[in-house]
């Protein structure tokens, strides 16, 4: 296991967006633990993105989700029953779903790991994009890795949250435009902890090829997991793609990856 948590790429400029969608993600997953059961499951399903009800856009029908409710019994106890949710055709509310699932998490660690590593890489990404084409970037990679998760497992009913599409097509986004810069990371062997330096596109590359290999082996075996594993791949590769063609357009270089040692100015005594 390993665990990225600095690096030796400079930033010229505060990233402001970066810390604010990290911000953002907090304060919402702040506000849905305080909701019930039963308004953290609408949430969910309203806001969440499920892939099947893109089907919805071009069959206007209604889509029933399967679901387990829990209920107390005055003789028995507490019992669970079986039951489903009638999601109907809002094409509004699926096509926003692909933006609004960015900002919604299920758990601490989900939240956590998610804007641990976009805090890590955002900051590069945003200092070579400037804020307004980096939220973009942003947004569009996690709709890009929804719609890649759609494409492969159209007919899934289960809802898929989290900002790690998004946060995968930074870290795309990062490789390809600092390959080499030195990244510090932790390394847990058993009951051993050691630090390395590793190069982006090296620790990256792996990061990705272990998604891959999760997607594919989940695709084999027809697991209905809860890590839309195809999300990470696709919003990756989306970030590779969008950010040299972006960097080309705004005429945009970040300082490079292992910056120059500063030449001494003369003295007095040389001049």
């Amino acid at each position: 296991m390993f665990l990225p948590f600095d690096d030796d790429n400079p930033t010229r400029r505060v990233p402001i967006v970066t810390y604010t969608i990290i911000a953002v993600n907090v304060v919402i997953f702040f506000w849905i633990s305080r909701l019930t059961h039963g308004q953290r499951e609408w949430v969910t399903l309203h806001r969440g993105f499920v892939p099947a009800r893109v089907s919805q856009l071009f069959n206007p029908r209604p889509i029933a989700i399967p679901r387990q409710v829990l209920v107390q019994h005055p003789f028995f106890g507490r019992a669970i029953l079986q039951g489903q949710v009638v999601m109907p055709p809002d094409r509004g509310e699926i096509l926003l779903s692909f933006l609004t699932s960015q900002f919604l998490h299920g758990s601490w660690l989900h939240v956590i790991m998610n804007m641990w590593y976009l805090a890590l890489f955002g900051k590069n990404v945003e200092d070579r994009l400037g804020r307004g084409v980096f939220l973009l970037f942003y947004l569009v990679g996690g709709v890009l890795a929804a719609a890649c998760h759609w494409a492969i497992e159209p007919n899934s009913i289960t809802p898929v949250i989290g900002a790690s599409g998004a946060v995968a097509a930074v870290l795309g986004g990062y490789a390809i435009a600092w390959p080499w810069a030195r990244v510090h990371t932790l390394i847990f062997l058993i009951v051993f902890i050691t630090i390395i330096d590793v190069p982006a596109l090296v620790l990256l590359g792996i990061w990705f090829l272990m998604q891959l290999m999760e997607a594919h082996g989940q695709l084999n075996l027809h697991l209905a997991g809860g890590v839309a594993w195809w999300a990470h791949v696709g919003g990756f590769l989306a970030g590779m793609a969008m950010m040299p063609l972006l960097s080309w357009m705004l005429h945009a270089e970040g300082p490079p990856s292992n910056p120059p040692a500063e030449e001494k100015a003369p003295s007095d005594d040389a001049r």
